[in-house]
């Protein structure tokens, strides 16, 4: 347990930027270590929980209960949230060290990975995360548009979030009509044209990374077949030899899902998602939108666990309207912090920020923009635990003259910029308004998707 306190026994200032899973793992594991803190959770936007609300799909409402956890963690003694508090832009990282005596960047990889093959922005291609966020209701990608006229979808990537988009154009919209996703991509699901998609990775089926949960579902939709051609399923030596790994159940598993979809018989379902392997995305043809992707096909070589995809120099092209992206996510400069562009984190030692090899007083990061997009949310809390252990051993020589006032410090200068902090207290309001909403429905709430919006409910 963790001992001190700043000036005259005031607690320790520390300000977590991001309201996602980890900046909570953050704040509640401040709290266990025993150190008298008081914590400001700061957030770009109104609303807090980050990919939990708006990044884990409608049809899995069981992900989100997680929030509450988080709600508790919210309502604990010594912790306050301010949304709508745009960290980098309504005040810079430098006023924030100013005000804390640490400061805990749990930001989140916002930005997707680019193919970087020619049509890739053509009209009809599009990233995984802004269709997430459009049907998710979030306020950055409502005004997105998509046109699901087309037969045919082809998503680039084999995890978990291709898996989300493929599910909810796979879906029935009577399947969806009960969840919390967006009534205005509702309305467009409804009348979507798509009939098939193709879920194109670039390695082979050992080496999807799609949990063996999120797969299994496709073989329960109501309108959809899953499809496979069984001749993709055949492994090289070194694949077989990864799934006999005793460490390696989760991708025997996915294998034998896999083996199943192939053995099914055609369906006569109004949709099929078809799982393909070994290809990667060469161009992106059309004119002023797309009309056609040109997959190359790969061989695999390497040592087990340690594959490599190589183009063969074979073709195939697929006619579609409609391509996602799904290749993986990196994080967003921010001003004032050290960043690597080549891995999109913010470099770090034990969550501890460093430049040039020195550690950076006071900065300290959790999560995605730490480590890369990897794990699941419940791969925060053990991240979120390290980076607050780095903290709790620095906080006395960082703070050896105390005396931080926190948000006190920051609250005339946010009014003179105009920015309206977003408490708590307000967030429940705007939280009782959707849920509200969504009764009428016949939904668990329906979201606000504009900002102008929450802050109008809040006037």
């Amino acid at each position: 347990m963790a001992e001190g306190s700043g000036a005259s026994g005031a607690p320790w200032q520390v300000a977590i930027v991001g309201s996602g899973p980890s900046g909570f793992y953050a704040a509640e594991a401040l709290f266990k270590s025993g150190l008298p803190v008081q914590i400001s959770m700061l957030e770009r936007l109104p609303v807090p929980y980050g990919l939990v609300r708006s990044g884990v799909a409608p049809d899995h409402a069981k992900l989100k209960q997680v929030i509450d956890v988080y709600s508790r963690i919210a309502e604990m003694p010594g912790f306050e949230y301010y949304g709508n508090i745009r960290v980098g832009n309504d005040v810079s990282v430098g006023e924030l060290c100013e005000a804390y005596d640490a400061v805990i960047l749990a930001c989140g990889a916002e930005a997707d990975k680019p193919l970087g093959i020619d049509g890739e922005s053509l009209a009809g291609s599009h990233t995984a995360t802004e269709f997430v966020g459009w049907y998710n209701g979030h306020p950055d990608f409502r005004d997105r548009v998509f046109d699901l006229s087309h037969e045919r979808a082809v998503i680039i990537g084999q995890g978990n979030v291709a898996a989300d988009v493929a599910r909810i154009l796979a879906r029935s919209p009577q399947e969806l009509a009960h969840t919390d996703i967006a009534e205005h991509a509702l309305e467009v699901l409804r009348t979507s044209k798509v009939r098939e998609i193709f879920v194109v990775g670039r390695r082979g089926p050992a080496q999807a990374k799609f949990t063996s949960k999120e797969l299994k579902e496709f073989g329960e939709l109501e309108e959809c077949d899953a499809s496979i051609d069984p001749a993709e399923l055949a492994l090289n030596e070194a694949s077989a030899a990864e799934i006999a790994g005793a460490g390696n159940a989760g991708a025997k598993r996915i294998v034998e899902i896999f083996s199943g979809f192939a053995a099914r018989p055609p369906g006569k379902a109004r949709r099929r998602v078809v799982f393909t392997f070994q290809k990667s995305p060469a161009r992106i043809e059309g004119d002023s939108r797309v009309r056609n992707i040109v997959l190359e096909h790969n061989v695999l070589s390497g040592a087990p666990m340690n594959q490599s995809a190589r183009g063969t120099g074979k073709f195939m092209s697929l006619e579609t309207g409609l391509v996602f992206r799904s290749i993986g996510y990196r994080g967003i400069a921010m001003p004032g912090v050290p960043f690597d562009p080549r891995s999109g984190t913010i470099p770090n030692l034990a969550g501890r920020v460093v430049a040039e090899g020195q550690s950076v007083p006071q900065i300290y990061v959790a999560g995605w923009i730490k480590r890369g997009p990897t794990g699941i949310i419940g791969t925060n809390r053990a991240d979120s635990v390290a980076t607050v252990a780095s903290l709790v051993a620095d906080l006395p020589k960082l703070s050896a003259a105390g005396g931080k006032s926190g948000f006190a410090s920051l609250r005339s200068l946010l009014h003179g910029r105009g920015t309206r902090p977003v408490s708590f207290s307000d967030w429940k309001r705007i939280d009782a308004a959707e849920v509200a909403r969504g009764a009428n429905l016949g939904k668990p709430r329906e979201k606000f998707t504009y900002v102008r919006e929450m802050l109008a409910l809040l006037a």
